[in-house]
């Protein structure tokens, strides 16, 4: 196979080893790793969103982690423009672009296109701001659901800021976010991508989940809330939902020993790790499945 020629996509669960499967193969091909992960993107949550370490980024040279601060939106539009920009930058070095990530959205945008919707007028955006505030996230998420059904197979209840866009784009264009989405045009030919999932047993993965939850805290990531907490920032920005926060403001605040904070961490990050499963079965069913623990995973598919 003419890697120069080819995208790679290599998406997964939380903790399933993706960025050392990915390591390991840019080396192979020279390659160059680009990040696919909604939460890797911002600058002062190296520790609780498990960016790659300094050492593994002088190894294989790594674009869009830590690019954003954490007052800032960062939409999948945004991501997905530099991503294009950054694909074509490798192929002009003759080098193999290799996409690695856990957000599902990433990965759909790339692949299938960006939706061309419509720009809204601040004071129709505001309006709905305004009936989510009053709302309220749990009783907003029914009143989207009851306007645009389909969302509840794509959007988590507890996402805000992808209730609040479906929402939008529902009311003020009359069709939903997911019709939108079928009318995209791709930026890529679909055969130039190398499309891949890391396919981790269960109970191995909560194994792994589990030793990075205690990594986590051995490289201070106590330290790295309290810092996260004297910036301020938009309650309505994604960032605040990165596991990890809540739970040891809990313990900073002394409402919580630090064994029940961290298996709270445990748990959330196992149910996150689930809901990525889910998508992959809804939204990757042609993707190769790759086995993590085998010396060369993608033998079979690049030939």
């Amino acid at each position: 196979m003419d890697y120069k020629s080819k995208i790679i996509l290599i998406a997964g669960p939380t903790a399933s080893g993706k960025s050392k499967i990915a390591i390991n193969l840019a080396k192979k091909i020279n390659g160059e790793i680009v990040n696919a992960d909604s939460m890797q993107v911002y600058k002062q949550l190296k520790i609780l969103t498990a960016r790659p370490s300094e050492k593994d980024q002088k190894k294989i040279k790594h674009h869009l982690f830590g690019i954003v601060d954490v007052r800032k939106r960062f939409s999948t539009g945004q991501w997905l423009k530099k991503c294009i920009k950054i694909i074509n930058l490798i192929r002009k070095k003759n080098k193999t672009p290799i996409i690695v990530g856990g957000t599902g959205l990433y990965f759909k945008a790339l692949v299938d296109g960006l939706v061309s919707i419509p720009k809204f007028k601040p004071s129709e955006k505001n309006k709905i701001l305004k009936l989510h505030k009053r709302l309220g996230q749990k009783q907003f998420y029914k009143k989207l659901v009851k306007l645009d059904p389909v969302s509840k197979k794509f959007i988590n209840s507890n996402d805000v800021n992808r209730s609040i866009r479906a929402y939008e784009v529902k009311k003020l264009t009359k069709k939903s976010l997911y019709k939108w989405f079928k009318e995209t045009k791709t930026f890529f030919d679909k055969n130039e991508f190398v499309m891949t999932y890391v396919d981790y047993p269960r109970d191995k993965l909560i194994k792994n989940i589990k030793k990075r939850i205690e990594r986590m805290f051995d490289l201070g990531a106590i330290k790295e809330v309290k810092k996260f907490n004297l910036i301020k920032i938009n309650k309505l920005n994604s960032v605040n939902h990165v596991i990890g926060i809540k739970e040891i403001n809990s313990f900073l605040s002394k409402k919580a020993e630090l064994n029940d904070i961290k298996e709270q961490i445990l748990i959330k990050t196992r149910q996150y790790a689930k809901r990525q499963s889910t998508w992959s079965r809804g939204h990757m069913i042609n993707w190769h499945k790759i086995d993590p623990k085998s010396k060369n995973p993608f033998k079979k598919i690049l030939k």
